[in-house]
């Protein structure tokens, strides 16, 4: 996407069914993200054996032929780079940028801590660096907000960066949930043509997501959806 007004980097979100694109929208095709979360200071808890990625839910989206976009940390592309690599290999995926720290861009947003202004273009340019020093290929100039939080300041700072903000529609509340059918229910209930869904690939912070993908992606294609990556929803959405 172009930049935005005033040199701000650009939003991109689940437009309204039945406008812009020549009704483009209104297709029946849905965008599950994960986000492949690690702050900068989650070193420690990596190495006393807290799991921050989840293999099962990659493999998963593979058999079941799902294409994903996955807004990946830095962080986390530097503690597992194999699989970072796997996934920036793989067709079926492409990685985008969740910074490196995973703090936020704005505050408050969930007790993260901040960036400083200075250093948000660089928190996006260190990721991108780590999924290249990883081996990953696939990697789309996307980006995604840590907690979804951003304000006026933070599009100007990252115009620099030359990257697409990613939002989305539809939480998938995974984050730190249990009941997997609870998860399901609510993607299940939100999802509208042309939707951006928000889900976690970390296992400590979202275990059930793996069995709500596996309930969500059948009635998702009974119901007639076809899954795309993000890059194919922007590119459907164009006018």
């Amino acid at each position: 996407m172009a930049p935005g007004p005033a040199g701000r980097t650009p939003v991109f979100e689940r437009r309204p069914t039945g406008g812009g694109a020549a009704g483009r929208s209104a297709a029946k095709v849905v965008a599950l993200t994960f986000d492949a979360d690690m702050t900068a200071d989650q070193g420690p808890r990596a190495a006393s054996g807290e799991r921050f990625d989840n293999p099962e839910l990659v493999a998963l989206l593979r058999r079941l032929k799902v294409p994903s976009t996955v807004f990946m940390t830095g962080r986390w592309a530097e503690e597992y780079p194999s699989q970072a690599k796997a996934i920036g290999t793989d067709p079926l995926f492409e990685i985008a940028n969740h910074s490196y720290s995973h703090y936020a861009f704005s505050s408050p947003c969930y007790g993260l801590p901040v960036v400083g202004k200075a250093a948000m273009a660089r928190e996006v340019e260190r990721a991108f660096t780590a999924f290249r020093e990883a081996g990953a290929r696939n990697v789309v100039p996307y980006f995604r907000f840590p907690g979804g939080c951003y304000d006026d300041t933070a599009l100007r700072a990252l115009a620099p960066a030359n990257v697409t903000a990613v939002q989305w529609d539809v939480v998938s509340g995974d984050a730190f949930a249990t009941d997997a059918d609870a998860v399901a229910e609510q993607v299940l209930d939100g999802v509208r043509p042309g939707s951006l869904v928000v889900m976690h690939c970390t296992r400590s912070a979202a275990p059930a997501t793996e069995a709500a993908v596996r309930r969500i992606v059948p009635e998702l294609r009974e119901r007639g959806y076809r899954f795309v990556k993000v890059s194919e929803l922007m590119e459907d959405d164009r006018p």
